[in-house]
């Protein structure tokens, strides 16, 4: 008898590449290395590696303690693997939007929020 999981799913195999490239694009963002963010989250630099490369699904604490250290909510990053994230019509805020936007190189992103945030202070 076959064993199938849904896990290996392609569809979730996407959603962890997607979110293996936010936490890469949030981590240049902040200018870490992924040693640096390693050592931030209490991860292996291996770890941190393959979650970037959508290797893993990490748990609800890894994706906590990610947020935390890259300031972006949990919930951007919890919805990515389908937990929690409420979709029910919310708008995004101003800076997952920037740092969501395909079209924006990092450079521009990090231009976009410095501005954005200087609005703030």
């Amino acid at each position: 008898m076959a064993k199938t999981s849904s896990k290996s799913s392609p569809g979730d195999r996407e959603d962890l590449g997607r979110l293996g490239a936010f936490i890469r694009s949030q981590r240049r963002l902040a200018e870490l290395s992924q040693r640096e963010l390693a050592k931030l989250t209490d991860l292996s630099d291996p770890y941190v590696s393959q979650l970037e490369r959508g290797l893993h699904e990490p748990s609800v604490r890894v994706l906590k303690s990610l947020a935390r250290a890259l300031d972006v909510q949990a919930e951007t990053l919890l919805s990515y693997v389908g937990i929690g994230g409420d979709t029910s019509g919310s708008a995004p805020g101003v800076a997952e939007a920037i740092n969501a936007d395909p079209d924006l190189t990092d450079a521009q992103k990090a231009a976009l929020l410095e501005v954005y945030r200087s609005f703030l202070s």
